[in-house]
């Protein structure tokens, strides 16, 4: 019976042992965001057009 008090004895205190800290908790930084503006909207069209074109000459070759 004494060993059963003393692990709850021994249960409860390691339990508020570590319960809190003294030290401030960190404090992350909030992310920036870069917005960077395109200069144009069909410089992503320039890479498809030129492998059509590719496949159209290699085709008509053929």
């Amino acid at each position: 019976m004494k060993k059963i008090a003393l692990a709850a004895v021994l249960a409860a205190t390691a339990g508020t042992a570590f319960a809190g800290n003294i030290a401030p908790a960190p404090v992350e930084p909030e992310p920036v965001v870069i917005v960077e503006d395109t200069s144009s909207s069909s410089t992503g069209i320039i890479v498809p057009i030129l492998a059509l074109i590719l496949l159209a000459a290699a085709a008509a070759s053929d």
